[in-house]
C-alpha cells in the first residue's frame, strides 16, 4: 500500500510503498482509510518537536486524524464489523488504568498515538484498536469528518471544559479561526449562550467565523488587544480560547482575559511569560488542553451528524501529501486539509 513516510526531521516526508497492516491481536482492527486530516501537529512532527516525547523509530507513517471503513477485525471485536464506517479516536487505550476508569482516557498510562508514536493513517490502511472505533452512519463520508478525530475533539474538549463559565451575559474570545478555531466557534454556538468574539489576522477566516456563529470579529492587526478590551468594557473576556498560542499570541491571549477569568491554551509552539504577581493579583486561570476523550468524540459526532458542527475542508489525493503540508504551512488552507487515498 502507499503511505506518507517521514524518514528524517526537517525534511519532507515521501509517499512510498509499504506492507499492509494485518490483525494479530484479539482487539485489533484494520481500517481502510477514507480520509486523513493534515494537522499543524504534523508540521511540528516534521520539525522534530515531538521526538523527545514520543521517540518514534524512523521512518514511520504520519497522520493522526483518521476515518474510513473497517477492513479486518480481531477475534474479540464486537463493537464494529467489516464494512462499518468509523471515525477513530487518535489514542487507542487500555480501559483498565486509573485515567481510563476516571473517564480521562486521553491520559491513559498505556496509550499509543498512531501518527506520533508509530505508524499513522496517511496511508491506504491503518492498524488500530476496537477501543478507538466509533461507528458512524453508513451515509457519512470519512473525508468529511476525519479531522474531527483530533482537531475536532481538541476544540470540543476545551469548550466542554469551559461550558460552566460561559453562561448568558459572558464573553468568550476565540483566538484563531483556522483548522481548530472554526470548529471551536461552532461548538461554542451549539453548547453555550456566550457572546463569541473571534480574533484572526485573515479576513477570510473572520468571514467564515461570522457564518459559523461569531457575534463579533476583530482583525489581528496589532491593535486587536485594545479592540477586545473596548468590546469588553475594558475588562477583558471571561474566557479566552487560544487556538494559536505562538508568535506572541499566547501573551496577548492572557492579556485579553479579565480578572478571575480563564485563559485556555489549545494551540502551542510559543512560550507564555507572565509575572507571577499578575497571576495572583488578578486570579486569572491558565488551563491546558490536549485531545479530548473517546466519549467527547462520540458527543461531537452527534453534533456533526445533526449538522451543528461541520468541517470546512480542502481535499488532496494521498500522493499530494507534501503539497498539502506546504499549503498548510503557508497559510493557504481555510479550515482543514484532508488526504483522500
Amino acid at each position: 500500500m502507499r503511505a506518507v513516510r517521514l524518514h528524517g526531521y526537517h525534511q519532507d516526508p515521501v509517499v512510498e510503498e509499504v506492507p499492509e497492516p494485518t490483525v494479530s491481536g484479539p482487539l485489533d482492527v484494520v481500517v481502510k482509510i477514507g480520509g486523513a486530516g493534515v494537522c499543524r501537529t504534523d508540521l511540528h512532527i516534521i520539525e522534530g518537536q515531538w521526538d523527545a516525547a514520543m521517540g518514534p523509530a524512523l521512518p514511520y507513517t504520519i497522520g493522526h486524524e483518521n476515518a474510513g471503513w473497517v477492513h479486518e477485525v480481531g477475534s474479540a471485536v464486537t463493537n464494529v464489523a467489516v464494512g462499518d464506517t468509523v471515525i477513530l479516536h487518535p489514542t487507542p487505550t487500555c480501559g483498565l488504568c486509573r485515567a481510563c476508569r476516571a473517564g480521562q482516557d486521553m491520559h491513559c498510562s498505556e496509550s499509543s498515538f498512531p501518527g506520533l508514536s508509530h505508524d499513522g493513517g496517511m496511508a491506504e490502511y491503518l492498524l488500530t484498536s476496537a477501543r478507538a472505533c466509533i461507528k458512524l452512519d453508513s451515509s457519512t463520508k470519512p473525508e468529511d469528518v476525519a479531522a474531527l478525530a483530533d482537531a475536532g475533539i481538541t476544540a470540543y474538549h476545551a469548550v466542554r471544559k469551559a461550558v460552566p463559565l460561559l453562561y448568558p451575559g459572558t464573553i468568550c474570545v476565540v483566538v484563531g479561526a483556522g483548522g481548530l478555531g472554526h470548529i471551536g466557534v461552532q461548538c461554542l454556538s451549539a453548547l453555550t449562550a456566550t457572546r463569541i468574539v473571534v480574533v484572526d489576522r485573515n479576513p477570510d477566516a473572520l468571514k467564515l467565523a461570522e457564518q459559523l456563529g461569531a457575534d463579533e470579529t476583530v482583525v489581528a492587526d496589532g491593535a486587536h488587544v485594545d479592540a477586545v478590551k473596548d468590546l469588553t468594557g475594558g475588562e477583558g473576556a471571561d474566557v479566552v480560547l487560544d487556538f494559536v498560542a505562538e508568535q506572541g499570541a499566547e501573551n496577548e491571549g492572557f492579556t485579553m482575559t479579565r480578572p478571575a477569568g480563564s485563559y485556555y491554551v489549545i494551540g502551542y509552539g510559543g512560550e507564555l511569560r507572565i509575572p507571577t504577581l499578575d497571576v495572583i493579583s488578578t486570579e486569572r486561570n491558565i488551563v491546558g488542553n490536549i485531545v479530548g476523550t473517546y466519549n467527547e468524540l462520540a458527543e461531537l459526532m452527534v453534533l456533526a451528524q445533526a449538522g451543528k458542527v461541520t468541517l470546512h475542508t480542502k481535499t488532496y489525493p494521498l500522493d499530494a501529501a507534501v503539497e498539502a503540508l506546504h499549503d498548510l504551512d503557508a497559510g493557504n488552507v481555510r479550515g482543514r486539509a484532508i488526504l483522500v487515498p
